[in-house]
């Protein structure tokens, strides 16, 4: 399972002109599920994401974590982030999750993230959409599990 998460000052998400899922400062996570994924791994996503230290502290370093500030959370769906890149000149989406496999991990992501007291905002899966946002720093991570 991949997590490309960047710190956003704001961010929406719009399938067919109106806007699905929208956040104030905090991070957008764009998710990409690999077949051989399981629950667990989504478990483990979730926490990284919620405590990955990439907001500053009074210093300005990067000591704070999307609860420690209040932030909010856009979760968008991505199978392209598990394409195999390193041949060619056309991606290979072989090791991405069926779309049936997807949509149930995606759905237990934000299973496991209704625990958390936080504002978590989604795209629609399997849907055309536009993404936009202000990367603020601009500060962009992939995590993977």
């Amino acid at each position: 399972m991949k997590g490309l998460i960047q710190r956003v000052t704001h961010a929406s998400v719009t399938v067919d002109d109106s806007v699905v899922g929208a956040i104030d400062r905090g991070i957008l996570l764009l998710l990409g599920v690999e077949a051989d994924d399981t629950d667990k791994r989504c478990q483990r996503l979730v926490e990284r994401v919620l405590n990955y230290r990439i907001f500053p502290d009074a210093e300005g370093r990067m000591n704070l974590n999307l609860q420690q500030i209040n932030g909010h959370l856009l979760v968008v769906s991505q199978f392209t982030l598990v394409a195999e890149t390193a041949k060619g000149n056309r991606p290979g989406f072989s090791t991405a999750a069926s779309p049936e496999k997807g949509l149930q991990l995606y759905q237990a992501v934000l299973s496991y993230l209704e625990s958390y007291s936080l504002k978590v905002a989604t795209g629609e899966f399997g849907a055309d959409m536009r993404v936009e946002l202000l990367n603020d720093g601009p500060v962009t991570f992939l995590l993977e599990t």
